[in-house]
């Protein structure tokens, strides 16, 4: 019978690895997601798998275990000689929240008053206090606690606390 699987892979196989078994008529799940990061040119968009070095596979292990064990990228199935079965509902629920093979994490709302930490960039650790959106379209206040300094950030790079 037929279910789900996490296969651990060598870094950066995740999509090799998907269109190799999708090729031999395996499903797989390989979700992606897009978030903002920090870099030194400024806030860049970056796509990058939901769970680096893994994806989900779905196969009976009486018949294609030790085809998936030997494809090119794969490093183990989870469990080994007794694979552990992944949760329909966590697939489903992974599912419901991609569009095109992507989630997109959405930010937020964060009220005035609310207590935030960065966590990326060059504040990454501090904590604050959410003042204000500003103009842009995701740019907010925040006052940092740490340095009693008013700071104006990108608000996908908080969290609250």
């Amino acid at each position: 019978m037929e279910k789900w699987y996490a296969v651990y892979l060598k870094r950066g196989h995740e999509n090799a690895v998907s269109r190799r078994l999708e090729g031999a008529g395996i499903e797989t799940l390989n979700p992606l997601l897009r978030q903002k990061r920090f870099r030194s040119k400024g806030i860049v968009e970056t796509v990058e798998p939901l769970f680096p070095c893994y994806i989900f596979v779905r196969f009976n292990p009486a018949e294609r275990c030790r085809m998936i064990s030997y494809t090119r990228g794969v490093r183990y199935i989870v469990g080994g000689a007794s694979p552990m079965p992944v949760p329909g509902e966590i697939i489903d629920s992974i599912r419901v929240k991609m569009a095109g093979g992507v989630i997109a994490l959405q930010p937020e709302e964060i009220r005035e008053g609310g207590q935030i930490v960065i966590k990326d960039g060059p504040f990454a650790g501090f904590y604050g206090i959410f003042k204000r959106y500003t103009k842009g379209s995701e740019r907010c206040l925040v006052l940092l606690d740490a340095l009693g300094w008013t700071l104006e950030t990108d608000n996908c790079l908080i969290i609250r606390v």
